[in-house]
């Protein structure tokens, strides 16, 4: 192979490296007054850490729909899973698995262009957070109970787009 081949196979190949395998849509997502939400935390920090959390969760979904498509979440109202218990010095998130389970609120609109293609509202919870079979997917990860059941939701309401 002489050079100039080489270098136009090699150019050919970063090139290809650098384009991504899927192309992706788009997820916004906006909080409706999120200092009035149920759970998002203790304090404005732990408010602030949660909410760029499941945003960034929220985003991921981008990957799953197809090019030319947005999908825009208002948030209204998030309950983490578990209760907040304040101790001597520090506040610990207790999961208890009764009546503490994970809910968010929401609105969204799945569009391509100017056309709707989908929109509703949605109440999203998982009373059984603790009993799932799936939870081994999210050991480990942030909010681990919010992020399956989002998974699930986002599974169901928009498989056949």
């Amino acid at each position: 192979m002489t050079r100039k081949t080489l270098a136009l196979v090699s150019f050919g190949l970063l090139a290809a490296a650098a384009m991504p395998l899927h192309a992706a849509g788009t997820v916004e997502v906006t909080y409706v007054e999120p200092e009035k939400f149920s759970d998002i935390g203790f304090g404005t920090v732990d408010r602030d850490i949660t909410l760029r959390q499941v945003t960034a969760l929220l985003q991921e979904f981008a990957t799953k729909l197809p090019d030319g498509q947005t999908l825009k979440l208002e948030i209204t109202n998030i309950n983490l899973a578990g209760e907040i218990r304040h101790g001597h010095g520090r506040d610990v998130r207790v999961l208890r698995g009764m009546a503490d389970w994970p809910e968010v609120s929401l609105r969204y609109t799945l569009q391509e262009g100017s056309r709707t293609i989908k929109s509703g509202d949605a109440k999203i919870y998982d009373m059984a957070y603790q009993q799932s079979s799936t939870s081994l997917n999210t050991v480990g990860t942030n909010l681990p109970s919010e992020r399956r059941m989002l998974r699930e939701w986002f599974a169901k309401t928009f498989a056949e787009h």
